[in-house]
């Protein structure tokens, strides 16, 4: 298993692991739905008719950053420098070995300060979405 770190989500490991052995390819990466940073409205004649307050963004999965990795994926990393993102899962990629686990679950970045505060204000209620435990 694999994560870049700087994110929480509710993931289910034993779900996760169990569908990347499933599909038989070297690597599954887990995909999410960006959560929305603003406000969305839908107008209709000058009149809002609806808004929802830090949607979801319904277009595209993004790599969530939570990997399962076969020890063969060492071979991809040919130098302390690759950068994962680029030849490795490229590679990966057009080989037809990297596997997508969609998650529709909690999932959060924290590349922010905005990002920090929001999770300390989550941590902080007592009922972090996160904490599966």
């Amino acid at each position: 298993c694999f994560t870049y770190g700087d994110g929480l989500s509710d993931i289910n490991l034993t779900k996760l692991i169990a569908f990347h052995k499933s599909q038989k390819t070297l690597a599954t990466v887990t995909a999410v739905r960006p959560p929305g940073r603003f406000g969305s409205m839908r107008v209709s004649q000058d009149k809002v008719f609806d808004f929802v307050e830090k949607p979801t963004v319904d277009t595209g999965l993004i790599n969530g950053g939570f990997f399962v990795l076969s020890p063969k994926v060492l071979d991809y990393i040919e130098t302390d420098n690759s950068i994962w993102e680029k030849e490795p899962i490229q590679r990966l990629t057009s080989e037809g070995e990297l596997s997508a686990f969609e998650h529709t679950g909690f999932w959060q970045s924290m590349d922010t300060l905005r990002d920090k505060m929001r999770l300390d204000q989550l941590w902080e209620s007592g009922e972090p979405p996160w904490k599966i435990w």
